[in-house]
Order: structure tokens, then C-alpha cells, then sequence
């Protein structure tokens, strides 16, 4: 079974074994979408943006507009990648300067 996801940037989908390994140990256990489209670095924010959401929002009150706890980590993820990196021209994930 795949869950799909999608973000501003990119459609995530997650196997039924990458959803229970969540929230994710390490950079090489995150979605092949987020691996292949940030570098190292916004990798590991996404990473601990989305295990600090994972937690902090396992209670559905918590949460907005009616979203899942993975689509709620994942949106919380891909805002704090955003505070330090922006897609260029290229298409490609750039740290702000």
C-alpha cells in the first residue's frame, strides 16, 4: 500500500514500512523525494523538524485543517527547511544567504 503526500514541492510517497519507522532515525531513512531534492544539510532539518512535529502533534486537536500526523510533520519539515534554503532558478534547494 502507498500513502501519497504532497508538499508545495513534491508528491511523497511512503510505503506502509517507511510509516511505521517514522519519525525518522537518520537522513538515509527519510522519503527518496526528500533525499534526492535537498542537500545534506536541509536534510537534516527536515529530519528534525519532522520528528520535534511527529511528537508535538500526535494528538489530532492539536493539528489543522484536518491533516494527518504525517502531513502535519512533513508541512512543519518542509517550513523549517524553508527558513534556511529556497528553490533557485535551476530548480535546485540553495542555502539563503
Amino acid at each position: 500500500m502507498l500513502k501519497h503526500l504532497t508538499t508545495p514541492y513534491t508528491a511523497i510517497k511512503m510505503t506502509h514500512a517507511e510509516e511505521e519507522l517514522m519519525p525518522y532515525d537518520n537522513r538515509s531513512d527519510l522519503p527518496d523525494a526528500v533525499k534526492n531534492s535537498l542537500p545534506p544539510h536541509a536534510q537534516s532539518i527536515y529530519k528534525e523538524a519532522f520528528n520535534s512535529a511527529w511528537d508535538q502533534y500526535k494528538d489530532p486537536e492539536d493539528r489543522r485543517e484536518d491533516r494527518s500526523r504525517e502531513e502535519t510533520a512533513h508541512a512543519v519539515a518542509w517550513s523549517a527547511v524553508k527558513e534556511e534554503y529556497e528553490k533557485s532558478d535551476d530548480g535546485n534547494w540553495k542555502r539563503k544567504h
